[in-house]
């Protein structure tokens, strides 16, 4: 049903609107009503008091796209967009959480140290960038030149703030990592757990030998392990909802009228001179290599450049569903060279996107007014349902799409969302129930914790029998005999490594192994997927003493830097805890 007949058959009630809602409005506006509501948010966030513009979150945006744009060469879809715009929404946050660190610690750079780094004698590598002659040293005439013209004062300005923000980031930085400086100890910790290695035989006991129906588990059990546990069945916000969807398909329009773009340039790229300029100035989805390909490893799909004539072009081939052309540059031999421009089918921006864009707004508007089945049984859309989960951009029947999620969340029960554009499909979506974060409730998880609770209960029968065992077969060859299992070997295990060769991932394992003397044999080890008993046939300890200072600085730099960056993320979460952020973005940018 149109637009056009959905509106006459309700001209009545529209009318009745129309009159209650001027009347309204002539009251409203009589006592300025809408001075304070269309004022809303004065800026896109604030974080302890400091704004954030929508113009500087308009800019970072641009920046993450530009870079997008000049990488991929390809249309954004929705779902990156919605990454960079909340990628440039977290980094202004995070810079002003800084900045006030910063004040808070009374990190300052003075006038002295910002005139020391752009005319000292060792310049900010910015300055050295800007002002450096070919033999690589700072040019003070030109730069001294630059300072003083009046046209570059309000530059000069900038230049100026950015370093001297740059110079407190640098201490702040420094303040940080005085406090996680590696020691000594650590260093000669490391350098033994990486140049320590053992030659080992074992006997393995798989948890997986107990057959469940060696264990039993009660009610009792069930209930005390979930509560034990609880921290293990949680469960973010969840959002049950149903949707209807457009699909983003090209049509065979589209495909027509990228087949005659292409056609249209055919002229152009055959006489064009610089064919890797040419390629790029018309973004082909196929880059210019400029290699010669020997006529035997030319793809399959790209034969047709084979035939062609030196400088010739072919017609238009469709591969992969998209159109090409190929040039044939030169020929040397068996080896061509050649070049291709090639379109990837896209739906057409205003004939097929905007379009759905305007079916799925009509579609909730009369869902609203009207009923979501109903609404979908007029336009012979499907209704499906769908399950998503705060901050997990995964939803089972649409796929990745933090989009989704975003629109989910300001939804309430029974509300239908504004269109949704995927990279696929739109959708319009109705809230059929949200679920709080909390404990997941037992009988929800009862199958999970029955499963943890087996395992926990197989480890513990596996670590008697071989415990047991031992008692009675106090050698390894017997062990094994008495296990029904054979001895295995590994060679070269390292101290710093996590995995036993063929025996999968088992840190705890390892740990014991290098608690050993050589030629000892242990007890049961309990570790990650079954119960081991091991014998030290070679143990080579390394000896910090022979540690060369090249090797010390090497380490020293290396556990710096994981910790830094350890302690940069807990530093930047424990800035938000304590923050008090408004974040207006669904008001101002929606």
């Amino acid at each position: 049903m149109g637009v056009m007949e959905k509106m006459r058959n309700s001209t009545s009630s529209i009318l009745w609107i129309l009159i209650f809602s001027f009347g309204i409005l002539w009251v409203l506006a009589d006592v300025d009503f809408f001075g304070g509501v269309t004022q809303g948010p004065r800026s896109l966030g604030i974080v302890n008091g400091d704004e954030i513009t929508l113009n500087e979150y308009n800019q970072r945006v641009s920046f993450y796209t530009e870079q997008f744009n000049q990488q991929s060469g390809n249309p954004m879809s929705p779902e990156i967009r919605a990454l960079y715009e909340n990628q440039a929404w977290e980094d202004l946050v995070a810079a002003r959480l800084i900045r006030q660190k910063m004040d808070e610690l009374g990190i300052t750079v003075t006038d002295t140290e910002l005139m020391e780094m752009v005319t000292g004698d060792n310049p900010d590598p910015f300055i050295r960038q800007q002002f450096a002659d070919e033999t690589g040293q700072i040019d003070r005439i030109a730069l001294q030149t630059a300072i003083d013209s009046p046209e570059n004062s309000e530059v000069w300005i900038l230049i100026e703030q950015q370093l001297r923000e740059n110079r407190r980031q640098q201490k702040l930085n420094n303040y940080i990592s005085s406090g996680l400086r590696v020691t000594p100890m650590e260093i000669r910790n490391e350098y033994v757990r990486e140049n320590s290695f053992a030659d080992i035989e074992f006997v393995r006991f798989p948890y997986s030998e107990i057959q469940d129906e060696e264990i039993s588990m009660t009610d009792s059990e069930l209930q005390q392990y979930y509560r034990e546990n609880s921290d293990l069945y949680q469960r973010e916000e969840t959002y049950r909802f149903r949707y209807v969807s457009w699909d983003k398909t090209p049509t065979a329009e589209d495909t027509l009228n990228t087949v005659r773009e292409i056609e249209d340039l055919r002229s152009a790229f055959e006489s064009a001179e610089n064919d890797s300029l040419f390629v790029l100035r018309y973004q082909s989805s196929t880059p210019f290599r400029g290699a010669y390909v020997n006529v035997d490893n030319i793809r399959e799909e790209f034969s047709p450049v084979v035939d062609l004539e030196i400088g010739e072009v072919s017609d238009v081939e469709m591969v992969n569903g998209n159109p090409h052309l190929f040039k044939k540059i030169d020929q040397q031999g068996d080896e061509i060279k050649f070049a291709v421009l090639s379109y990837d089918v896209i739906a057409d921006p205003i004939a097929t996107i905007d379009r759905l864009a305007e079916e799925a707004s009509e579609f909730k508007f009369y869902a609203e007014s009207e009923s979501f089945e109903e609404e979908a049984e007029r336009n012979d859309k499907p209704v499906r349902e769908a399950t998503a989960t705060k901050d997990t951009p995964f939803i089972p029947g649409l796929g990745q799409s933090q989009v989704a999620v975003d629109a989910l969340e300001d939804l309430s029960v029974n509300s239908i969302s504004e269109p949704i554009e995927l990279n696929d499909q739109f959708i319009v979506a109705q809230m059929l129930e949200r679920t709080p974060a909390g404990t997941r409730p037992f009988d929800e998880v009862r199958t999970q914790v029955e499963n943890a609770l087996r395992n926990d209960k197989r480890q513990v029968q596996a670590l008697a029998a071989v415990t047991e065992q031992l008692t009675a077969n106090s050698d390894l060859e017997s062990l094994a005999s008495a296990l029904d299992t054979e001895i295995s070997e590994a060679e070269g295990v390292r101290y710093s490594s996590t995995t036993i060769p063929g025996a999968g991932r088992e840190v705890e394992v390892i740990g014991a192994i290098f608690g050993m003397e050589e030629g000892g044999m242990s007890g049961a080890i309990q570790g990650s997927n079954a119960v081991f008993v091991i014998r030290v046939v070679n143990m080579d300890m390394a000896d910090a003493q022979n540690m060369t200072a090249e090797q010390q600085n090497t380490l020293r730099n290396r556990l710096e830097q994981q910790k830094f960056m350890a302690f940069n993320q807990v530093f930047i979460d424990r800035l938000k805890e304590d923050a008090s952020i408004q974040d207006n973005r669904d008001r101002i940018l929606r």
